[in-house]
């Protein structure tokens, strides 16, 4: 039995597939999110690293603890009763947390499949969010940050919660995965998501490396226009934009900034 399987079979021995699959996964989900989060909260605050913020203002301590109050309330309040009450959904989709674990191949295509998915629904219902209407009464909590910074990843407004988050979970409800294959996907999204909130391209930046992956840089000119322009509405990927034209003005920026860069 590998080093997995044996931290596997101590978690099914010491805790119920309700517990592992709600509480434990909320636990999981807080620790990562904090702790990728909090790095670029700190570089804006002490002005670290301050070659690589993309924008040149930055968030008062204040409006950063603003954002971090109201996103431990939005989690303890909207996302673990949203675990609780949608187990008996994804157990009676196929849910299961009993060993032994998929094979790698199984899992990496489940989470490849859940990444492309979730960027094609997840671009129509950003788009959609970005209507006057529901722009005003829904998604303008989101962009109350103009200048983000990793923790603004998540806050919005509870409903654009449930909203976008059907995005991350359709995937993982259509194939009924295991819990480890859910619990990776859930790791992988929230850190991509952080990246590109975090306000910060680093030469080591992902997006430098992947092809088609937005990132950071994508992402902040989302924030920092006015929402009628924004575009770049995917989450992880470039090619919807590209498809739909709507990271034209994005492009154009783009163009202008190495017109400049090369002209100083």
């Amino acid at each position: 039995m590998s080093a997995i399987d044996s931290a596997w079979q101590l978690l099914i021995a010491n805790f119920t597939e309700f517990q592992l699959a709600t509480v434990v996964t909320f636990l999981l989900h807080e620790t990562v999110f904090f702790l990728s989060g909090l790095p670029s909260l700190l570089f804006e605050r002490f002005g670290l690293f301050a070659k690589y913020k993309i924008q040149k203002k930055s968030n008062t301590s204040a409006y950063q603890n603003r954002c971090v109050l109201r996103l431990i309330l939005y989690h303890v309040c909207v996302n673990l009763p949203v675990m609780i009450f949608s187990y008996p959904a994804f157990k009676f989709m196929g849910l299961r947390s009993s060993l032994p674990l998929p094979h790698w191949s199984v899992v990496v295509s489940q989470v490849l499949f859940y990444f492309v998915l979730e960027d094609f629904i997840f671009y129509w219902g950003h788009r959609a969010l970005h209507t006057k209407w529901l722009y005003k009464h829904v998604h303008s909590v989101h962009h109350e940050y103009a200048t983000p910074f990793g923790l603004t990843s998540e806050y919005a407004h509870p409903a654009e919660i449930l909203f976008l988050g059907f995005a991350t979970v359709v995937g993982p409800a259509l194939t009924g995965p295991h819990l480890f294959t859910l619990w990776l996907w859930m790791v992988l999204r929230v850190l991509e998501t952080v990246e590109a909130h975090s306000g910060y391209h680093f030469p080591w930046s992902p997006s430098n490396f992947l092809p088609l992956y937005g990132g950071s840089d994508f992402h902040d000119y989302h924030h920092r226009v006015l929402y009628t322009k924004s575009g770049n509405y995917a989450s992880t990927f470039v090619y919807m934009d590209w498809l739909f034209g709507t990271d034209k003005d994005y492009r154009k920026a783009k163009t202008i900034e190495e017109k400049e860069g090369k002209n100083l």
